[in-house]
């Protein structure tokens, strides 16, 4: 039998994680989880999903490409360490808020496209900021860890929310986010009051970034410095792929 090149070439890509199959094949169809990734609200029903991307109410103002459901799909390891914080919080009446977990490599190449579109600001998103320089400014990513499954954005909120948190005002205006504590500045607030070691937020919200930051730091997870919300597993192994399969109702 003639070997197949392509599938061989294919297949080694995939092997050396450059690729995966639904990506290799030119698409981003919806994909079987990998062996060693979960559904999140599977393994703890009890934590609080508000997947921005798979909705219009995020900076882009439409839902993004790959999130064809509310899930936050993470590497075993990852998700497990979300389960020991949840568990502590449940302790003191409280939950976490998940924001995006995996993103599909083509929802960031999305994101890239869309900074070059415009030059303006968005007072409710990156105030005082021209969109076309939100990657360099550190807010978006050329290349997500998101897509290798071990980064998570998140808050706290009560266990027991009401249905909308009050309006809040911030450097993104009274934008705010639904059922979580107040951190000062809302999630996908681009501006450098998100950034954990800001004090241009009421000391209640520095408290709650703090108590947040321990928690996570606990679990072992590591913060970044421009947005207060964002997280990734110290113990995420270095040739862990970036993915590009599509997010679906079905996984």
């Amino acid at each position: 039998m003639v070997p197949d090149v392509k599938a061989l070439a294919i297949a080694a890509l995939v092997g050396l994680g450059l690729a995966t199959p639904a990506h290799a094949h030119g698409t981003h169809a919806s994909a079987p989880l990998p062996d060693t990734w979960v559904n999140l609200a599977r393994l703890d029903p009890t934590i609080r999903m508000d997947i921005r991307y798979a909705t219009a109410n995020n900076f882009t103002g439409r839902r993004v490409p790959g999130y064809g459901a509310p899930r936050c799909l993470l590497a075993r390891p990852a998700a497990d360490a979300l389960v020991t914080v949840q568990r502590q919080l449940a302790a003191t009446g409280e939950t976490l808020v998940i924001f995006d977990c995996y993103r599909p490599a083509h929802a960031v190449t999305a994101f890239n496209t869309w900074v070059g579109g415009s030059t303006g600001d968005n007072r409710h998103y990156y105030p005082g900021l021209a969109r076309n320089t939100l990657i360099e400014r550190g807010y978006i990513a050329a290349r997500s860890g998101h897509s290798r499954g071990y980064t998570v954005d998140l808050a706290i909120g009560p266990a027991r929310a009401p249905r909308f948190a009050p309006r809040r005002s911030s450097a993104c205006g009274n934008r705010s986010d639904r059922m979580t504590l107040d951190f000062g500045t809302p999630f996908d607030c681009f501006h450098p009051s998100s950034g954990i070691a800001s004090r241009d937020v009421p000391a209640s919200a520095i408290a709650n970034r703090q108590r947040l930051a321990a928690l996570m730091d606990q679990a072992g997870f590591a913060g970044y410095a421009e947005e207060w919300w964002h997280f990734t597993l110290r113990a995420r192994p270095d040739d862990a792929p970036w993915l590009d399969f599509s997010i679906s109702q079905r996984q």
